[in-house]
């Protein structure tokens, strides 16, 4: 099975981790291993790099992809929601960097079978982690209307989401929605004509509101930046990149929070609550890929990476 995997923001995000030699690092999206890669080349023999993937496939690929450096990677199938476990089974307190990269991996959109991709035909599956028990197919015929309704339009930003989710549950009644291409043709009669004409392919946001919701994309990200601030040494960084508004309103607010200090009512005359500020903001506005970038790797158009360092 060929794994085609483009990095995006490969240099950007590993170089805003200012590597240490000899530090320990996470790479809680492995996916392709392009940003791992870098980061290994930079360990010295003392270094260690933890890579997390729940996608198994992902992990047998990026095995071999990073044979060379094996003597300092931790390879673990995992979600990276769940840092401090991890951490713990490997007897490690502290690490000097985490890189993640939020969304789908171009793998999963390409390899078809998954259900990941409106563009090829296949059972609704879209699930990061195979063993988990929700799936797309499942999400479709078994969630009411109004769920649905929420989540298109939330999720996917969806100005259509109503119709769409109305035509879903009258479809699904008269047979069960199994297939990508029955839901494309679904979302296509659902959206008036002069709308599919302009703009991106008529499912991609439906496709991506499902797809947050088997994998709980967004009700993790929140606690993981937090417990990440947690575990990282003085001066430790995280860089987060991501592909969707909401990922990247809930990393700058989760950022914005860890780097307050006080919070007592302005009328204290002194500070009660003793909360001190635990991370410095690097980036007050994101990086996003250069017009190069984007050329070589369309899918890399709506990219954001925002960095904070341990204080």
């Amino acid at each position: 099975m060929d794994f085609k995997h483009e990095t995006v923001l490969l240099n950007e995000a590993v170089n805003n981790l200012n590597i240490n030699p000899k530090g320990i690092y996470v790479d809680g999206t492995l996916g392709g291993g392009g940003h791992s890669e870098l980061i290994c080349s930079k360990l010295d023999e003392d270094g260690l790099l933890i890579g997390i993937d729940q996608d198994k496939e992902a992990l047998e690929f990026s095995k071999k992809r990073l044979s060379k450096f094996s003597n300092k990677i931790e390879f673990v199938n995992d979600n990276f929601a769940n840092i401090k476990n991890i951490l713990g089974r490997l007897n490690i307190d502290k690490i000097n960097g985490v890189v993640l990269d939020l969304g789908v991996s171009s793998y999963q959109l390409d390899e078809g079978e998954r259900g990941f991709s409106y563009m090829k035909d296949a059972e609704l599956d879209m699930r990061m982690d195979r063993r988990n028990e929700l799936t797309a197919k499942h999400v479709v015929n078994n969630y009411s209307q109004d769920e649905l309704f929420k989540i298109i339009k939330i999720y996917g930003e969806e100005r259509w989401a109503l119709r769409i989710a109305k035509l879903i549950v009258n479809q699904r009644k008269e047979k069960e929605i199994e297939t990508t291409g029955e839901l494309v043709d679904i979302i296509k009669k659902a959206i008036p004509a002069s709308s599919r004409r302009t703009g991106p392919h008529p499912a991609k946001r439906t496709f991506q509101a499902i797809r947050i919701e088997v994998n709980n994309e967004l009700g993790i990200l929140e606690n993981t930046v937090n417990d990440i601030a947690d575990v990282l040494e003085i001066k430790g960084r995280m860089s987060i990149i991501t592909f969707h508004s909401l990922e990247d309103r809930i990393i700058k607010n989760a950022y914005r929070e860890l780097g307050k200090g006080c919070i007592c009512p302005p009328e204290f005359p002194i500070c009660k609550c003793d909360k001190k500020p635990s991370v410095k903001i690097i980036t007050r506005k994101p990086i996003y890929p250069s017009d190069i970038e984007i050329n070589k790797n369309p899918r890399a158009r709506s990219a954001k990476l925002r960095v904070a360092e341990k204080i």
